[in-house]
């Protein structure tokens, strides 16, 4: 196999490892919410444990992309995929820690009642889910258009995310007696709303990668 083959199957399998950490991250926050909804704690402690997975994906994803860069020496498309990709490794391995967060909220809540409006963050969960996955749908596809319908979500959802925050807050001046699981549920949300603006940054890696140059679509 001559060099650009092996180049390009490497990196292929990157991409493909990137792929199978953007899904098991995605899943992991969208049970980590399951769990919360559910007031279920051992299913919490599970993704706790599960955390070191994703972030053994990002080191393995890490250490080819360097390998590829010293073995290699692409040329400055290649080297701007590579840069990409563990860009977006990082951007997921940050949603995977997101889901610790709320596995870590879901824990201190413990059994009580949620005295909060929690569709609410139910309702934000799905959103961001969706951002999350169309993010990924299209890095895949290297689909500009779709790339940047994500900003249009992201707006929604911190809409949501100003909401839910208003609607908590009044919860807890009404029933100070509960200001604790108000606060950790508001942790939740400012979970879910960073999710969201780091798929916001994952679609702005994908037009980078494809046009070579930076955008911010959040503005």
């Amino acid at each position: 196999m001559v060099g650009r083959e092996k180049f390009d199957a490497e990196l292929k399998h990157v991409q493909q490892l990137l792929l199978e950490m953007s899904n098991t991250a995605i899943q992991t926050i969208d049970k980590a919410m399951d769990y919360l909804l559910a007031n279920d704690i051992e299913g919490a402690l599970t993704i706790i444990n599960n955390d070191i997975h994703i972030n053994r994906m990002e080191e393995e994803i890490n250490d080819r992309v360097i390998l590829l860069i010293a073995k290699q020496q692409p040329v400055a498309t290649d080297l701007r995929r590579l840069m990409v990709l563990v860009k977006i490794a990082a951007d997921m391995e940050r949603i995977g820690d997101y889901a610790v967060n709320i596995a870590k909220e879901t824990i201190r809540i413990g059994k009580d009642e949620h005295i909060a409006p929690i569709h609410l963050l139910d309702e934000m969960r799905v959103k961001t889910i969706s951002m999350l996955e169309q993010t990924l749908t299209a890095f895949i596809k290297e689909d500009m258009e779709e790339a940047k319908a994500i900003a249009k979500l992201d707006d929604e959802v911190d809409e949501m995310y100003g909401h839910a925050i208003k609607t908590l807050l009044a919860v807890g001046v009404n029933e100070p007696a509960h200001l604790s699981q108000v606060t950790q549920l508001s942790f939740v949300c400012r979970y879910l709303e960073r999710s969201a603006d780091h798929a916001t940054n994952m679609a702005e890696r994908l037009l980078y990668l494809l046009k070579g140059r930076h955008y911010e679509l959040n503005n």
